[in-house]
This record gives C-alpha cells, structure tokens and sequence, in this order.
C-alpha cells in the first residue's frame, strides 16, 4: 500500500493513497484540514464503524454515527485516551438483544479493528531520512 503526504504550503499538507483518495492536513485550527490528533481520533472511530457496521445495520435501520473524543493534557503533545462512541438508536431492540448486539460490537472490534489493536497495543514509529 503506497501512501505519502506531501507539503502544499505553509503548515498545508495532503495525504494521499494509491486509490485517488485524499485528506487535507493543517496544525490544529486551520480551516479545511484535519490536525494529526484528528485523523488519529477519526481512524479510530472510522475503524470501529467499518468492523461493526454489518453488526449493527443487520439489527437495524436506524442511521449510524460514531462520535469521537480524546483526552489530553493541557500542554501535552500526546493523547492519555480515545473514547469512541455508538451513536444509533437501539431502542427498537429487546434488552437482550441489545445487551448481545453490545457485546458482539465489542468483541468484533477488540478482534478486528486493526487501529484500535494497534493502539492499545502500542507500537515503534521511526522516522529516517531518504537518501
């Protein structure tokens, strides 16, 4: 999988991949662009709708949405947590099909989502320079 970010302009950055697909990169704040700690929150949140959409949307019709929040010291340049929230309306379901349809999610995530995983597990980032 090739994928690369390229500088635009001052503090403008564009990721892209192989496939055509592109995301605007910026410092927290600029307009039109995602700071690194969003995309980090939105991969988390966009890997659990992926891995439970089929999970949620064979129960029910209603819209699906995944919010997402960090936590993070003032000061700090890292994140403490990522809480990842369901947002669909469950309550057409029976308490204990709920309470399964929950615990399936949870599992299909803790097994499947590969940014999740990768986060709770913790992993090495190098950096070096081309050439």
């Amino acid at each position: 999988m090739s994928l690369d970010v390229r500088r635009e302009g001052e503090h403008e950055f564009v990721g892209r991949n192989e496939r055509g697909a592109s995301v605007r990169i910026g410092r927290k704040g600029a307009p039109g662009s995602f700071s690194p700690a969003e995309l980090l929150q939105i991969a988390a949140a966009g890997c659990a709708a992926v891995t439970a959409e089929e999970l949620i949307t064979r129960r029910t019709d209603a819209p699906l949405r995944v919010a997402v929040t960090a936590d993070r010291r003032e000061g700090a340049s890292e994140l403490d947590a990522v809480h990842v929230l369901f947002d669909v309306d469950l309550s057409t379901l029976p308490d204990d099909e709920r309470e399964k349809l929950v615990a399936a999610v949870d599992r299909a995530i803790d097994r499947l989502c590969t940014v999740s995983r990768t986060l709770k597990k913790g992993i090495p980032v190098t950096e070096e320079f081309a050439g």
